[in-house]
């Protein structure tokens, strides 16, 4: 009885939120600046046979990187932003774990000020992949057994963008730039090219045994970072990309909005929505959201 009546205290106890959020910032009149958050969420449930309420044990955990550097020094500027987003969920009659998300970004641009204007002459460096495997899942007809297939894993695919144009910049929270010329490749290990039945294309768009996929065309990267109201901010990354060479009128969509609210020193909540579209990859809007609420820790 003793032991029991410990095991449900646990178990009352065992849905834990736990998020830790560094942040720092250089000095405003440096010619460099930086800047970023680091937020770890962790989540935990837990039954025993006994128990009529109904669950599944699990667990989940998310680690999320979002760091800034900054250059300003006379006519010339350079801003990188660093994206980290990677997520695991497993419950107990899973003989594997899932994916709640994945994802390595790296955005930067270099840009020599026109006239002393909002506008610069820039240049832009984006590169986008993947930190792990992702697999979908099926069950053995003979056995039940859980079986996955790998679909995806790092550097495959990973894209890679440069592009010249212009930047208007209004300030480090708001900035659009728009690249006329911008060639993409795409790469991928030539494995997902070589399976049997393999059609051009059916892999990002990449060609049967091939590795990699050349594209010409027009970027537009816009960022927008916004006080909704006290302790509130959203952050807004829309990336656009067309391919004068192939289907131009196919614009590749890759939205994200981050939303910070600040409940007080030690709380916070963490909401993510993403939305992407590339027809290479799939027919149609892909969709994520994630939210996390945990304890606040800054360092």
């Amino acid at each position: 009885m003793k032991q029991n009546f410990i095991f449900l205290s646990l178990t009352v106890l065992s849905l834990i939120s736990f998020s830790v959020s560094a942040q720092t910032q250089t000095p405003k009149d440096s010619t460099w600046t930086s800047g970023g958050n680091f937020s770890l969420l962790i989540n935990q449930s837990a039954f025993n046979a006994e128990w009529q309420g109904g669950g599944t044990s699990n667990y989940s955990a998310n680690i999320i990187v979002n760091y800034n550097l900054n250059y300003k020094k006379g006519n010339y500027t350079w801003d990188t932003k660093f994206l980290g987003d990677f997520g695991i969920n497993k419950t107990k009659d899973q003989d594997f774990y899932r994916k709640t998300s994945d994802r390595l970004e790296i955005n930067s641009v270099v840009g020599r000020q026109i006239n002393e204007s909002k506008w610069y002459a820039s240049a832009l460096l984006n590169f986008r992949t993947q930190f792990d495997k992702g697999y979908s899942f099926s069950e053995d007809p003979n056995t039940g057994e859980e079986l996955r297939t790998t679909q995806t894993e790092f550097l495959s695919p990973a894209y890679t963008q440069l592009g010249l144009g212009f930047l208007w910049k209004e300030s480090e929270n708001l900035k659009v730039n728009f690249s006329p010329v911008t060639g993409r490749i795409i790469t991928a290990n030539k494995k997902f090219t070589t399976t049997p039945g393999y059609q051009d294309g059916d892999f990002f768009g990449i060609d049967q045994n091939d590795w990699i996929r050349t594209e010409f065309g027009a970027s537009v990267n816009a960022y927008g970072k916004f006080t909704l109201m006290e302790d509130i901010t959203m952050e807004n990354i829309l990336n656009l990309y067309s391919n004068y060479i192939e289907d131009p009128q196919n614009i590749d969509i890759d939205y994200t909005m981050n939303i910070v609210m600040s409940i007080n020193k030690y709380i916070s909540t963490n909401f993510t929505f993403q939305a992407i579209y590339d027809d290479n990859a799939v027919n149609g809007f892909q969709i994520r959201e994630v939210l996390g609420v945990g304890v606040n820790f800054r360092l």
